[in-house]
């Protein structure tokens, strides 16, 4: 293992983890002006709604998929689904997710892009942002047909034996990526620079989508009309002279 692998792929990931959690916090606290997620469908809504319909269904179920996928461990699983199996069903599911997703993507950046008011209207870090996204999910796509080479389910064990050392703090977890291809290290390390940058951009309006889950077990909010207990004679209308 190299100096570099050690600190990409074991440092790293909890430098990022600190700034995802610590940042996030801090942004709440200090700017909560700035938490939302800076929607341009009041500048043009043609293409927002299947772009980001797209985008949201494909993304969301990667990031589930990858983070019970990833932490779950074997022994959790191995009595009803082989890793092998486990794999193709992560393929051929993330697969379709992604491609979802990619065409999302694809859909807001050329939106972003190709609408002069829109593009004028955004900040840099929404495009890079977009930019990023769209490399990220190139890059899951393209682990795809490489994962199709290790079917028994070696290559997702070993992946998901370095997400679990490094949630549950065991030394030396950068050294069982050994062997793995640059492609996998790509995908995975700007996954964790996603999380990195997440608390400075808007993505943090995420975190909101979450939250509103509590709605739903959250007491209901009582309205009660109050009637105004008014003094006879004040504030009526006034009536007619009958002697006019």
């Amino acid at each position: 293992m190299s100096y570099l692998d050690h600190l990409l792929f074991g440092v790293f990931p909890y430098v990022a983890l600190v700034v995802f959690f610590a940042g996030s916090l801090l942004r709440f606290d200090r700017d909560q002006y700035t938490w939302k997620s800076d929607s341009s469908q009041m500048l043009r809504a043609g293409q927002l709604r299947l772009g980001s319909n797209l985008f949201h269904i494909g993304v969301l179920f990667l990031f589930f998929g990858h983070l019970f996928g990833m932490l779950t461990p074997h022994f959790v699983y191995e009595h009803f689904i082989s890793a092998g199996n486990k794999q193709l069903m992560a393929m051929i599911s993330g697969g379709l997710a992604g491609v979802l997703g990619f065409i999302g993507v694809n859909i807001l950046l050329h939106r972003r892009l190709s609408d002069a008011r829109i593009r004028i209207n955004s900040k840099t870090s929404d495009i890079v942002l977009l930019l990023l996204l769209w490399l990220q999910l190139a890059l899951g796509l393209a682990t795809v047909p490489l994962s199709g080479q290790h079917l028994d389910g070696s290559m997702m064990m070993q992946l998901a034996g370095w997400a679990q050392a490094i949630v549950t703090f065991q030394p030396g977890a950068a050294a069982m990526l050994a062997g793995v291809g640059f492609v996998f290290k790509a995908h995975m390390f700007l996954g964790m620079s996603i999380f990195f940058i997440f608390p400075f951009t808007r993505l943090v309006h995420v975190w909101s989508g979450f939250g509103s889950v509590a709605y739903l077990v959250r007491p209901y909010q009582v309205v009660r009309s109050r009637r105004l207990n008014v003094p006879a004679g004040r504030n009526q209308p006034r009536q007619p002279d009958a002697s006019v």
